[in-house]
């Protein structure tokens, strides 16, 4: 039973995930841009760490996890 529930969830997170890649042009923000993402441009290299993006990724995620739970 546990692994049938999990399997059931690894599916609907995989849809979920390929909906938001392909509508992923038609938002109103773009992922990886937010305000806040560390952007730091040299004259021959470049920095980038999307710290708002890891933010709320985690919190939709461990919003997902927690009502999956329920």
């Amino acid at each position: 039973m546990p692994l049938g529930r999990m399997l059931v969830t690894l599916g609907i997170v995989l849809i979920v995930a390929g909906v938001l890649v392909t509508f992923a042009g038609h938002l109103p923000f773009r992922l990886g841009r937010l305000p806040g993402d560390i952007r730091i441009h040299g004259r021959n290299s470049s920095f980038y760490f999307p710290i708002t993006t890891c933010i709320v990724l985690s919190a939709l995620l461990s919003l997902a996890m927690w009502i999956l739970r329920r």
